[in-house]
């Protein structure tokens, strides 16, 4: 493992250290307050202070973390496919990417209240920024993913990446990663084809061994209002109009915490089937780059397959295309509350923009949000 110091989670014999180190933070007080709110927080700095494994980090503390997100923003969480998964096997469990840390961080509880080794994780290095992050990172087994090099640096980091994920699998131990890099933006779940080769480039035996070695599972996580979804439609917009967006300082942290914070309404996750050996074999013929496609798009229709679709889905869709297709699918109540998000969204829009914003633009970029997933669905 010493290969892997400048990315791999914390050890075992690190996690006393880190703890004392987060238990000392000033920032401490406000962790606690939100994960538990019906303690003192002294009496949680001595709780956290205490811990000296992973197991028990993720158990007392993050577990908590994923229940007090769920009390305080979802209605309903739901999840199945749980039978896809075999106990004794490791996977590469690849995720839709909606939230930037929800979609990894529920994951885990599903699997730990289910009896299920929990994964490690990626975690872009962009986001690992001070002590106290990464100590809870690397405490809840995540690992660095460097963002933005040189071609020639970018194609070592790729190949240290990839040798780190199939190390990992190799010794028995499940790893999730995003299917692209960065949220989704407009809804439409695809996978990057530079993932799937990252994937192979520690691969000693033939392309098909190399992933299927692996053991690719798909997840397809659905949230009814999508986390960030104002500021995702303001992003494309401007990137539109514009031709770039250029994040603001922090804005990465602020979106996670409005994620964490937003009311989500329901929230679906979904094991979809893994991929299957067979259906690798399939792709054999095509070269490197078509084998690459192939198997991304293979991705892309199980997690569009099983994505969850809700009533601002369909409510979306009738919107965007001008007619009453799905509406049998949603209440008059549920349009009304579609509908006030909107006003919300031009207020917004407004306010970023000004008097240059094309209000019937910005519309429509948001309705795309929601209504993309009903058109995978329905052409996949």
């Amino acid at each position: 493992m010493s290969n892997f110091d400048d990315i791999r989670p914390y050890r075992e014999d690190e996690i006393a250290a880190a703890m004392q180190r987060i238990a000392a933070d000033e920032r401490f007080g406000q962790l606690a307050a939100f994960v538990f709110p019906d303690r003192e927080v002294e009496d949680v700095r001595r709780m956290v202070a205490s811990l000296t494994t992973i197991e028990q980090f993720q158990h007392e503390v993050m577990n908590e973390f994923n229940h007090q997100v769920i009390r305080r923003s979802i209605e309903q969480f739901s999840f199945d496919g749980l039978n896809r998964i075999e106990r004794e096997r490791a996977y590469l469990y690849i995720s839709n990417h909606r939230d930037i840390v929800l979609d990894s961080s529920l994951l885990q509880t599903v699997l730990h209240e289910n009896g299920f080794e929990t994964t490690e994780i990626t975690f872009g290095a962009n986001l690992m920024q001070g002590q106290l992050i990464v100590d809870i990172g690397k405490s809840n087994k995540m690992f660095r993913v460097e963002r933005g090099a040189t071609p020639k640096e970018f194609y070592r980091l790729s190949l240290h990446l990839s040798d780190y994920i199939r190390h990992t699998i190799q010794e028995g131990r499940s790893v999730w990663i995003a299917q692209r890099n960065g949220r989704t933006k407009d809804g439409n779940d695809k996978t990057d084809q530079g993932i799937i080769k990252m994937f192979g480039m520690s691969g000693t035996a033939d392309k098909i061994s190399a992933l299927d070695e692996l053991n690719i599972l798909p997840v397809s996580v659905s949230y009814e209002w999508e986390p960030c979804d104002v500021e995702k439609a303001l992003e494309l917009y401007q990137k539109q109009t514009v031709g770039e967006y250029h994040k603001k300082p922090g804005e990465d942290i602020r979106s996670i915490m409005q994620g964490i914070l937003q009311p989500k309404g329901r929230v679906h996750f979904e094991i979809c089937p893994p991929v299957d050996q067979s259906e690798l074999v399939a792709f054999h013929n095509h070269t490197q780059n078509e084998y690459h496609q192939q198997v991304a798009r293979l991705i892309d229709r199980r997690i569009c397959a099983h994505y969850r679709l809700w009533p601002n889905n369909y409510i979306a869709h009738d919107r965007l295309y001008g007619d009453t297709t799905y509406r049998q699918h949603y209440t008059d109540e549920q349009r009304e509350a579609f509908d006030r998000r909107i006003a919300t969204l031009l207020e917004a829009g407004r306010q970023t923009i000004g008097t240059a914003l094309d209000e019937d633009r910005l519309v429509e970029l948001f309705l795309g949000i929601y209504a993309n997933p009903v058109n995978n669905k329905m052409y996949d």
